[in-house]
């Protein structure tokens, strides 16, 4: 009789314990729909451009996002405020090459969660972005909204190795300089 009444204990603790349980479900991002937009300045003025997505998803339980992996291919860079013929192709070679991207050696780049905190209508990323082979932590403001996920961070290029152009590394460079940070703007359509 005891043996019995232990075992339905037994039971009911392994059936209740996980009755209520989420798993965590990965979903993928579509990446045809999803973008990136970034934007860098100089002294003068200002360019601006997509890059698209490899591939990517989110971890979630139920609502709450806690994790994800994001792969960005940087071929896929392109200058949209400059028309063809006009300086286009010069940009985009200049920001492809070593000096910036290098995106022979470097074609991708990524970013993964590593801490996520629900602020109720949105979420606080932790995550680690490697561009150029370097990674650097950084904290972005996720905004979820149904099957859709943005936010609008900076980037500090200098610390992925990206000094060309900045003032903080090379004296003289006056009306030439190009800001350290870039921002990008990143919307994931699940």
């Amino acid at each position: 009789m005891k043996k019995q009444f232990l075992t339905a204990i037994l039971a009911l603790v392994i059936t209740g314990a996980f009755a209520n349980v989420n798993p965590i479900k990965k979903v993928t991002i579509d990446t045809e729909k999803s973008s990136v937009a970034w934007e860098g300045k100089k002294v003068t003025g200002k360019h601006q451009g997509t890059l698209a997505f490899q591939d990517g998803y989110l971890e979630m339980d139920g609502d709450n996002i806690t994790g994800g992996m994001f792969t960005i291919d940087m071929t896929t860079l392109q200058v949209t405020d400059l028309q063809a013929g006009k300086g286009k192709e010069k940009l985009e070679g200049h920001l492809n090459s070593k000096e910036f991207f290098g995106v022979a050696e470097f074609p991708t780049a990524t970013f993964e969660i590593t801490e996520t905190f629900n602020n109720g209508d949105a979420f606080s990323v932790s995550g680690n972005l490697t561009i150029k082979g370097h990674t650097e932590n950084v904290k972005v403001r996720l905004v979820k909204n149904g099957n859709t996920a943005t936010t609008t961070f900076k980037v500090d290029r200098t610390k992925f190795g990206i000094r060309y152009g900045s003032a903080s590394f090379t004296d003289g460079l006056k009306n030439r300089a190009i800001n350290d940070e870039f921002e990008l703007t990143v919307n994931l359509v699940m």
